[in-house]
């Protein structure tokens, strides 16, 4: 293992001189209305100021990363008129095709988002990350993303699809970074903003913000606070964020900047429905004692040193100490939380906490040079991530209805899970000419995971632990993307790239009666692949048309096994493989800016976001035991995966007259299954069976008035569509989890 970091640091430095040696000047240029795949920006940098564009390409460099030849987009949250303060995801990523969303969580507070027919459980088959570094729980062994930034923060939003593997890791969907506004498009010393907003069911949310900008310096502070009651039953929550950033020009070269995030939140969780009681009052709860409560604390430092021109190296380090606590009664939603008639109180709710303490740094390089007649550009990176969860599970709670983590005694399960990486990636930008680039690049991991702790007491007392496990392994990932620019501002582009989804936490724990875990149990692995054409003409039309295929390896689940002696065990393997392809398309166009109509009354902008997917088993084999103590073995070959939805469609008209915009815009999802096997008719728990396909249509406006003052509103699911995106077999329901009905806000904001 150190023999290949050591061959891996003499290589890239080999490189690092000969780029060094090959310097050369390279213009950049810079356009008001948008981004060209030519322009080279800093990590945090003012996007679409001069426009009202909400979606943009990523350029093809962006700090010390590249993103040519991949599927990408970049959002720009100031020009999204939606509901931005309930982090309303179908709105803000609405021209982002083919993000399925789960909406089960009104308040915004829990985001789950996929893409390609993978899960949106937290948004776990992305690498989520704030301002370049991750932020879920653990990004190799537990990659739930608990904590999203409250959307008024975030200046845009970068999303690559796919190919985000190679520079930033796992998962199998891609790259998502929010980044946090840092008072750099401030250009005065001292600025004060301030977003009021209150709404349907109980909303009141105060956003209020300081930040300004000096000649060496700038910096940017918030604090946001969110509560409301919730459209269901049971469902009050509250929200407090703050957060501050600084950075400071120390000369010409070196830019040091700093910064810190400290979020806490408790919500009040209503449970599951079945599907009969979803037909008669899908508002009703029956869970009025379940709470679930995080503590999140996050830290930075980022170091810019500018060699030369040509030459810049950045280095992050960042460090997270977060808490995940849940009290409640989470038996079958059938089965009523109601006072035990033998002991005249409710019974006893379970308590489960995990503490996450991880730290981490990233070394990043990027070089400009000369090869023959042709510019490129070299970016390579290095990695180091140390994670550390400590689980307590089902311990024995109070019998009281608030929020309360005290247990009656020791937890049952106690766990702990250490995760360490060191990763090097290398990626290069190819000239040929000044129509067509290559773009290779690789990937080294090494990972290792480690498991000990108890599940349980045995019946006498004594600890059932399980196998304490460490799970290493070392492996390099390749990938090849292109670009033909045929115009100025189109261009084909292509990729593939190789992925992996690590062995989680769960996959290492087994108790040692009834589960064994494969000695060779492998990482899920495959590749994913793009073909599309982009582009935008002038500025009254902006596409991206592509065809994707995602191939997933080594899918880990559990098969029955027997022993000699005919009882039986678990055993938790790699048992079979999917694949999803498909079609993913936007659209955006204003007739009026392309001269068909005048301006005098306003202008229309009409966009459509439209995907396909096409996810289904290979081969996965599932081994369970009958009635009569037999193995029976099936195949989930050519069924549909699970939560992937085959069309997705999103389209608008927005109306703008002056500092005026009021969009429209309507969401269809078509239905899809809860589970592997496809199953339609719902279980009496409604944790199994059909999400049919649903519509949604959301209005809102934006008005901005004497510079500095504005006024937002806008109704959800204006049509009241009942419906619900997913089944949940555990927390936080169980049972069908519905989606918000209608409901509005209003906001007025200034800034001074």
């Amino acid at each position: 293992m150190m023999k290949k970091i050591i061959s891996t640091l003499l290589l890239l430095n080999g490189i690092l001189h000969f780029s060094n040696a090959q310097e050369v000047q390279v213009q950049h240029t810079q356009q008001a209305d948008t981004l060209t795949s030519s322009q080279y920006l800093p990590d945090v940098t003012v996007v679409g100021r001069e426009s009202r564009h909400d979606i943009q390409q990523m350029p093809e460099v962006v700090g010390t990363h590249i993103f040519a030849g991949k599927k990408n987009a970049l959002v720009v949250i100031d020009n999204v008129n939606g509901n931005i303060v309930m982090n309303n995801m179908r709105q803000v990523l609405a021209k982002v095709p083919g993000i399925h969303i789960w909406e089960s969580d009104g308040s915004g507070i829990q985001i789950g988002i996929a893409t390609r027919g993978l899960s949106p459980n937290r948004s776990w088959d992305f690498n989520v990350r704030q301002n370049g570094y991750d932020i879920s729980a653990d990004p190799y062994g537990y990659p739930e993303a608990y904590y999203h930034p409250p959307l008024q923060a975030v200046q845009r939003v970068q999303i690559v699809k796919g190919a985000g593997s190679l520079q930033f890791g796992p998962q199998f969907g891609g790259m998502i970074n929010y980044v946090i506004r840092n008072g750099s498009e401030i250009n005065k010393r001292f600025s004060f903003e301030t977003q009021q907003t209150t709404g349907s069911f109980g909303l009141i949310n105060t956003y209020n913000a300081i930040g300004g900008k000096g000649k060496k310096s700038n910096y940017y502070a918030f604090f946001d606070h969110r509560d409301g009651d919730g459209w269901r039953e049971n469902s009050r929550y509250k929200t407090n964020t703050a957060y501050a950033t600084y950075n400071y020009q120390v000369n010409d070269k070196l830019k040091a900047g700093v910064d810190v995030l400290h979020y806490e939140m408790l919500s009040q969780q209503p449970g599951g429905l079945t599907d009969a009681q979803f037909a008669v009052d899908a508002k009703q709860s029956f869970r009025s004692r379940n709470w679930f409560n995080m503590d999140w604390t996050m830290a930075s430092a980022n170091l810019d040193y500018k060699v030369n021109d040509n030459n810049t190296l950045n280095l992050k380090v960042f460090g997270l100490k977060g808490d995940r606590n849940s009290v409640g009664y989470l038996g079958n939603i059938s089965m009523p939380d109601t006072i035990n008639t033998a002991t005249l109180q409710y019974n006893n709710r379970t308590v489960d906490i995990d503490e996450y303490r991880n730290a981490g740094a990233e070394l990043r390089y990027l070089s400009n040079y000369k090869l023959g007649k042709f510019f490129n550009t070299l970016t390579l990176g290095a990695r180091y991530f140390h994670g550390s969860t400590h689980r307590l599970k089902n311990g024995k709670g109070d019998a009281g209805l608030g929020f309360n983590l005290d247990v009656l005694s020791p937890y049952p399960q106690l766990t702990d899970f250490k995760t360490d990486n060191v990763a090097f990636s290398v990626e290069n930008i190819f000239r040929f000419g000044k129509r067509f680039i290559v773009i290779p690049g690789a990937r080294f991991e090494s990972i290792t995971g480690k498991a000990a702790g108890r599940l349980n007491f045995n019946a006498d007392g004594t600890e059932n632990k399980i196998g304490e496990m460490t799970k290493g392994r070392t492996f390099i990932l390749g990938a090849l993307a292109a670009e033909y620019h045929i115009g100025k501002a189109t261009e084909v582009y292509g990729n593939i790239t190789q992925a992996y989804r690590p062995i989680q936490f769960a996959d290492l724990t087994a108790a040692p009666t009834t589960d064994i875990i494969d000695p060779n149990l492998k990482d899920a692995k495959g590749y994913s692949a793009d073909l599309g054409y982009r582009g935008k003409v002038k500025n009254y039309l902006m596409f991206d048309v592509d065809a994707f295929y995602l191939n997933y390896d080594n899918r880990i689940g559990s098969i029955t096994q027997m022993r000699a002696d005919n009882t039986t065990y678990n055993f938790r393997t790699n048992v079979g493989s999917s694949h999803s392809k498909g079609f993913e398309g936007l659209v955006e166009f204003n007739p009026f800016q392309a001269g068909w109509f005048g301006k005098k009354f306003g202008e229309l902008s009409v966009f459509t976001s439209y995907s396909y997917t096409n996810a289904v088993y290979d081969n996965f084999k599932i081994i369970t035991k009958d009635i009569n103590n037999h193995l029976v073995e099936t195949n989930l070959k050519n069924k549909k995966v699970e939560n992937a939805p085959e069309n997705i469609v999103r389209a608008g008209i927005t109306y703008m007259y002056k500092t005026l915009a009021v969009t429209g815009q309507v969401s269809h999802v078509s239905k899809t299954f809860s589970d592997a096997n496809n199953t339609v008719t719902p279980n009496a728990a409604g944790t199994v069976g059909l999400i049919p396909a649903y519509t949604i249509g959301d209005i809102s406006l934006a008005w901005k008035f004497k510079e500095n003052y504005n006024v937002k509103a806008g109704v959800n699911n204006f049509a009241n569509a009942k419906y619900f995106t997913r089944r949940a077999g555990g927390y936080p329901g169980p049972g069908l989890m519905p989606a918000d009905a209608r409901g509005f806000f209003v906001s007025i904001g200034a800034k001074f």
